[in-house]
């Protein structure tokens, strides 16, 4: 009773009344969707939930897009916190998911202009020839973005009527991007248990100091770092640098700030990493086709390539063109859903090595055509990128190295060449060439002989399509779908109120506490106590027996 009760609620909130919803009163596809919903409700592992998300935008929306989906399907009411600022989710596209807006003191055009400066300092303007003045201007970089964070998140936690809403609504859950902070203070504040949706932070500081995920330097390479797990003694000599640089000096957030306006929203003395140490889960998404083995913990799972799917049918005209490729094939080319232009110069020098080779090219750009296009190339302001890695006739990727790129090739056993653009994307390249499934380019320094001897190498060396079907038979090869995994843990969450039960008793020590200092301190004090307790008897035996033997001469 209690279940068909709370699917009433969600479809009272849907908007649907039950006049409408009356079999004898609706479509069949109508009756289809709300008996899917009641049917998800009763047989799936938990009761219809009701889950709150602080969401961030791009390619990590998509991530979060794709679970929120499932949710619906399985019944639960989703809600999404959206700032009228908001790049991607458009709130007024129908949708299952329901759209919580909220007042930002950012336009949409500032947020954007945002985006574009950050990334052509990224991009273009990153010095590389220092390692100290790269990652300065990295953190001027990292601070300016959640600066704009902040904002935001104090849009939503000083509106006492938006919060009021929020705290009467009941939901049972957070979902919340870890690179997006927000998400713990609205669980601390509504009293709900927080799940986190991941790729990585900045010298894994969230993972580890928040989420105490062991990373033992000797093999395991600092995210940003651009080494794997085979280093040699001077790349672990690098790796501890990177590992210390990361803990003591690089800032990626400006932890003061946050640790100083979470205080004053709470009334008490807090920090930043305080409040995201109690997550109940972490969902990384990455998976072992992509990870070097590393440890894990309990409340940690690795969901990657959620969003990953059969292709599907093409576009007539495209399909057309592609299939005009004959033997040869065709080369599918996208620098992500963030790039759609490039400089003139660089657009030619691509352009002339693609018009070189005999395949087909499929290339996701919206600039100036370029000069040297050849007749084999077309250009597209979108790609069914999925789709069309999906198909038979697909040879080689060139990709810019987004996560959610690299897993689609991943998928669908496609080889890489790899142009790097900026933030994780060089140390995902790395991992897919250290498991020989890509080729690495630097879009500013390469030639046209340089890319098109990385195509004819992917694509006419057998090694690097066998690879790559080897990641794709180890993505395929889980018991439980990534994203049924994902969908199971929030699930799981909700049902048990929280998932403590799973978090390590090193969330409560001290970072000296958790590598033993205080005990081996003691220990050697210890010693050190006996040694000396021990020498400074037998000087005083020698003592003794020196006074005792002058005694008995001068008798």
């Amino acid at each position: 009773m209690l279940l068909g009760y709370k699917c009433k609620q969600w479809q009272k909130k849907a908007g649907i009344s039950e006049e409408a919803a009356h079999p004898t009163r609706m479509s069949m596809k109508w009756i289809s969707v709300l008996l899917g919903l009641q049917l998800s409700c009763y047989f799936s592992s938990g009761s219809c939930g009701k889950v709150l998300v602080w969401p961030t935008e791009y390619s990590h929306w998509i991530n979060v897009k794709t679970i929120l989906d499932e949710l619906v399907q399985r019944g639960h009411e989703v809600t999404v916190l959206t700032s009228s600022a908001s790049i991607l989710v458009d709130p007024n596209k129908l949708s299952a998911i329901k759209f919580e807006i909220y007042s930002a003191h950012l336009s949409r055009g500032d947020f954007e202009a945002l985006f574009i400066k950050l990334l052509n300092i990224w991009i273009y303007d990153m010095p590389k020839d220092s390692f100290w003045t790269y990652f300065s201007v990295m953190q001027e970089i990292f601070w300016e973005f959640y600066e704009c964070a902040q904002k935001l998140c104090k849009d939503v936690v000083l509106n006492k009527k938006l919060m009021t809403k929020l705290q009467e609504s009941k939901f049972d859950v957070i979902l919340a991007d870890a690179v997006g902070p927000c998400g713990e203070l609205l669980a601390e504040l509504l009293k709900i248990p927080l799940v986190y949706s991941l790729r990585f932070s900045p010298g894994y500081a969230f993972e580890k100091h928040s989420g105490g995920l062991p990373l033992p330097p000797s093999y395991v390479p600092v995210i940003l770092s651009e080494l794997t797990d085979q280093m040699t003694f001077m790349e672990r000599v690098k790796n501890m640098i990177y590992v210390l640089y990361f803990d003591f000096w690089f800032q990626t957030i400006n932890e003061k700030s946050w640790d100083q306006f979470y205080s004053e929203v709470l009334g008490r003395p807090t920090t930043l990493y305080e409040l995201m140490r109690k997550a109940d889960i972490w969902l990384i998404r990455t998976y072992w086709d992509f990870e070097y083995p590393r440890p894990r913990l309990p409340h940690f799972d690795f969901v990657g390539g959620l969003h990953c799917k059969p292709a599907k049918s093409l576009p007539t005209e495209m399909e057309e063109f592609v299939q005009s490729s004959g033997e040869n094939g065709i080369v599918v080319f996208s620098l992500g859903s963030m790039i759609n232009n490039m400089p003139e110069e660089r657009a030619n020098v691509i352009a002339s090595a693609l018009a070189q080779i005999p395949q087909k090219v499929l290339w996701r750009f919206d600039g100036k055509k370029p000069d040297t296009l050849g007749p084999n190339t077309r250009l597209y302001k979108w790609l069914p990128q999925n789709d069309l890695l999906g198909h038979p006739k697909t040879k080689a990727f060139i990709t810019h190295g987004g996560t959610n790129g690299i897993y689609e090739a991943i998928y669908h056993g496609i080889p890489m060449v790899g142009i790097p653009l900026f933030a994780d994307q060089a140390d995902n390249i790395v991992h897919m060439k250290a498991k020989g499934a890509a080729i690495r380019l630097d879009l500013s320094t390469m030639s046209s002989a340089d890319l098109l001897d990385a195509l004819r190498t992917v694509i006419n060396d057998p090694s690097y399509k066998e690879n790559a079907m080897k990641l794709s038979g180890i993505h395929h090869d889980q018991p439980i779908k990534p994203l049924d995994r994902a969908v199971f843990w929030i699930e799981y969450v909700m049902r048990h109120q929280g998932a403590k039960h799973l978090r390590p008793a090193s969330h409560d020590l001290t970072w000296f506490q958790y590598h033993s200092l205080d005990v081996i301190g003691f220990l050697l004090a210890c010693v050190a106590t006996a040694i000396f307790v021990t020498t400074q008897c037998c000087l005083f035996c020698c003592r003794k027996v020196a006074k005792t033997g002058k005694k008995i001469k001068k008798e």
